[in-house]
């Protein structure tokens, strides 16, 4: 089916969603050195800071989905791997930590939303995210982030079940390792989402 990228992306109806994009986790001294990695030599920040420049620009809503813990841990659940490293972590995400806080290249500005989460892997998850979205009269949302692997594939599909149309900028999403990434891309989130480039959506968003 021919998709009409340019009615997904009106900005009175659409949404920019920033995964994860966090000192501690994509920044220096991140907890996951090969995520961090990846973004470095994907140049994925700088992707991301272009697709949010062109949101700004358009008018486009902003919304900053952060991690964040309490130094007890409390609230969060360790019922998997990934959230039992989360909690062992040297530098938890404690709120108004250095390690909590967007990269500076993708900081908040005035106007825009932080969602915050203290439980589970995505952002739709237990949080104000949804209904925002939907008073605001957004039906599109552009994932941009972190992980490829965990956190866009959940955001994806919870957006999907939510009802919302997504849209994934390639370069502007990353995880690890490359050839499974491209397999994810390829192979589930194309079914899910409309792939298109960093470049297309400038081109929408003037």
């Amino acid at each position: 089916m021919p998709v009409d990228l340019p009615a997904l992306l009106d900005p009175a109806r659409a949404a920019l969603l920033l995964m994860e994009c966090q000192e501690g986790v994509i920044g220096e001294g991140a907890r996951l050195g090969a995520l961090a990695d990846a973004v470095r030599r994907h140049g994925t920040v700088d992707a991301i800071a272009r697709v949010l420049r062109a949101a700004r620009r358009a008018g486009v809503p902003v919304f900053h989905c952060l991690m964040a813990r309490r130094p007890d841990g409390g609230g969060a659940a360790v019922n998997c791997r990934l959230l039992a490293a989360a909690r062992k972590s040297a530098a938890p995400l404690l709120p108004g930590s250095p390690a909590q806080a967007p990269v500076a290249a993708l900081a908040p500005v005035d106007g825009e939303w932080v969602i915050e989460r203290y439980h589970g892997l995505t952002p739709f998850h237990g949080t104000e995210l949804d209904p925002i979205l939907r008073n605001l009269g957004v039906r599109t949302v552009v994932a941009t982030g972190v992980s490829v692997n965990v956190g866009i594939l959940g955001l994806v599909l919870e957006a999907v079940n939510a009802g919302h149309q997504v849209v994934l900028p390639r370069e502007a999403v990353t995880g690890t390792p490359d050839d499974y990434v491209a397999a994810v891309l390829e192979h589930t989130l194309a079914l899910l989402a409309t792939v298109t480039t960093v470049e297309h959506i400038e081109s929408l968003w003037i």
